[in-house]
């Protein structure tokens, strides 16, 4: 790939201008955003920006509007129990994140008077608040200068700068440029907000919309024919497939063995179907037999369920029993109309949907 020169500041503040000017007019209107210089609440700018985390705006939309309404204030979130937070989750999937959510609300509450504190760097102290999230909130809620870098701009600024380095490693020298781009404190969370905009909007992954780009007179990926291979990224490994087997236990009273997974780790906190640990090699029924949640004639259900984590596959065979109401068990036993209470991850409700999709067939 050619050289290509760096933008003598006067360019840079010219784009800059360029970027803020098309946010003005077609920036999108979200329900967490306040545009025009105007500051947002905090507490509204950090659950959007949480919410987002690889997820879309489309998915989020609902479930904002459903924190929003169900615990309007960052007090009101810090005094919900965890598996109240963990069941509205559902469906936003990476649950790690909800664990932090209310994690981070009780610090503000408990160490920082229920107010966000306004720096970059006290922000990245809170649970769960990593180097953007810190950004986007000291640059959209208090007007902070910060540089504001997520997947969206990393894209618009290899396309912009003709970047050829391959994801991660070019991440320090796009962030770079990122800087060398963002206004000072008074402009800096609409700008933060404006180039995100424009990567999820016009400088897309796939055909990229040029022709209605602020800045595509200046873009050296474009200028070159290189726009849509940007940015470069190293080739992933394969992910492995781990195996399992889950018991879906009955009670006679028709309620359903549920346990806790533990705090910590992959779907931490989390409710589940009692299975066994997850390795890469087949489970036979005999060895699964150690790890079932008590003791009864369990039986094949046909099908496997299978879901995808960010570092792995997951295949799940299921077994089936029935047993009395003095069973004792490891878990809790619930009635089936209430699963949809129970903060069930993506996996577990498919686990449930085998089931009962099995007992309906007879």
């Amino acid at each position: 790939m050619p050289d290509v020169p760096a933008f003598a500041p006067s360019v840079l503040a010219d784009l800059t201008g360029r970027l803020l000017a098309w946010y003005a007019r077609e920036g999108r209107d979200l329900p967490w955003r306040v545009k025009g210089g105007a500051r947002p609440d905090p507490y509204r700018v950090w659950l959007s920006e949480v919410m987002l985390q690889q997820t879309t705006v489309a998915t989020v939309g609902p479930y904002y509007a459903a924190f929003l309404a169900r615990w309007p204030t960052v007090g009101a979130l810090a005094g919900a129990s965890l598996d109240d937070v963990l069941t509205a989750w559902a469906g936003l999937g990476y649950y790690a994140r909800a664990r932090n959510l209310h994690a981070c609300a009780r610090a503000v509450v408990e160490h920082h008077q229920g107010r966000f504190p306004d720096t970059e760097a006290a922000l990245h102290t809170l649970p769960g608040v990593g180097a953007y999230t810190a950004a986007a909130i000291a640059a959209i809620a208090f007007g902070r200068r910060a540089v504001v870098v997520d997947g969206n701009v990393e894209r618009v600024m290899a396309r912009l700068f003709a970047l050829g380095d391959p994801l991660p490693g070019a991440r320090k020298a796009l962030k770079a440029r990122a800087d060398s781009l963002t206004p000072e404190a008074a402009q800096a969370g609409d700008y933060a907000q404006a180039v995100m905009d424009l990567g999820a909007t016009l400088c897309t992954p796939r055909n990229p919309a040029c022709g209605l780009c602020p800045w595509r007179d200046a873009c050296q990926g474009r200028r070159l024919g290189l726009a849509e291979s940007l940015p470069a990224k190293a080739p992933r490994p394969e992910k492995p497939t781990r195996r399992g087997i889950a018991f879906w236990a009955e009670r006679a009273d028709g309620a359903v063995l549920l346990r806790r997974r533990p705090e910590r780790g992959l779907l931490g906190g989390m409710m589940e179907i009692p299975s066994t640990p997850w390795r890469e090699e087949p489970w036979t029924l005999a060895e699964a037999l150690a790890d079932a949640p008590l003791s009864a004639e369990w039986k094949p259900v046909p099908g496997r369920v299978r879901h995808t984590f960010t570092h792995f596959h997951l295949e799940l065979d299921v077994v089936a029993a029935r047993v009395g109401l003095n069973a004792h068990a490891r878990g809790v036993w619930v009635a089936p109309d209430d699963l949809g209470h129970h903060a069930l991850p993506t996996a577990m409700t498919r686990i449930v949907h085998l089931a009962l999709t099995r007992k309906e067939r007879g």
